[in-house]
């Protein structure tokens, strides 16, 4: 981490991605510019961009995800840095009406975005799967995957490993990269459980394929999850909590359980239950429509 860039007033994520290059090479035409996230957004007041059409794709609502963050942060120099960057995040949002649209990632984006800007579209996320691809029959364990630095998915293994999965059975694989050592001690107590740490991309998503469950809680109700999308479009029954869903369109295809017993009977109630065609056609019933790519480019295109 750049130290100098936290004093800055402006937020980390955002000042170190400034630069002079990026600028000269966006000179070069007077084509439509497409912003990828709040933080790329330092260049979007420049004046020397003033006449071009300009879109940005929002992840989240920046502020209230570092401020969630914050909350689960154990390590007191990260929390502060979080509560920093959220306290910018908030200010430098205003940026925004900059932009001829702002493209939410989520409904409920969408309409608090729309509380503070005019300019506001929900696009769905764009995402890696073309097509509903998945394989039916039986998997022989249970999967949760995510980035473990991020505290929220380390609190949320964690919430599994100590809580729905404690005294049960079915096995259970977590993984992701860079696990805390509190989840490496929980880990090391449950028979059940493996941790998978630091394994390449494609060998994950070949476990969400090989799964018979991919459990998925989250305590940060933000944006959509796209590895939500990815056990979704390639995996076979999904558990999750209400915060993962709420509001995504989603809750159809999902099995939704708030408590550690209600998850945890789920758990055991799914993985005797096969994948058939009949689930992988809700899926596409809801999926092709809702989360097409194609859908989205054509959205994008009508704004340009």
């Amino acid at each position: 981490m750049r130290k100098r860039y936290l004093f800055s007033p402006w937020p980390y994520i955002v000042v170190t991605r400034r630069s002079e290059v990026l600028m000269s090479r966006l000179l070069e035409d007077d084509y439509p510019i497409l912003f990828e996230g709040l933080h790329s957004c330092f260049h979007l007041s420049d004046p020397r961009l003033k006449s071009r059409k300009k879109l940005v794709r929002t992840h989240n609502i920046e502020h209230t995800y570092y401020t969630n963050l914050g909350m689960v942060e154990k390590n007191v120099f990260r929390k502060l840095y979080f509560q920093r960057e959220s306290s910018k995040l908030r200010h430098f949002e205003k940026i925004l009406i900059e932009a001829d649209a702002v493209l939410a990632i989520s409904k409920p984006d969408e309409q608090e975005l729309k509380s503070r800007y005019s300019n506001v579209i929900h696009v769905s996320a764009f995402h890696p799967n073309e097509k509903v691809e998945i394989r039916e029959g039986k998997g022989a364990f249970a999967l949760y995957h995510g980035n473990l630095e991020v505290g929220e998915n380390n609190e949320a293994a964690l919430y599994l490993v100590e809580k729905v999965f404690a005294g049960c059975t079915v096995p259970l694989i977590i993984a992701g990269k860079k696990p805390s050592a509190a989840l490496k001690a929980a880990v090391a107590l449950n028979a059940s459980v493996e941790l998978k740490d630091n394994i390449p991309t494609a060998e994950i998503h070949e476990l969400i394929q090989q799964a018979q469950i991919n459990i998925l809680p989250t305590f940060q109700a933000t944006g959509i999850k796209l590895k939500l999308l990815a056990a979704l479009y390639t995996g076979r029954h999904c558990i999750v909590n209400t915060p993962m869903v709420k509001y995504t369109g989603l809750e159809s295809l999902c099995s939704v359980s708030d408590t550690p017993d209600e998850m945890r009977k789920e758990v055991e109630r799914l993985f005797k239950t096969p994948f058939d065609q009949e689930e992988i056609r809700k899926r596409e019933a809801v999926l092709t429509p809702c989360f097409s790519n194609r859908e989205n480019v054509q959205k994008l295109l009508a704004l340009i």
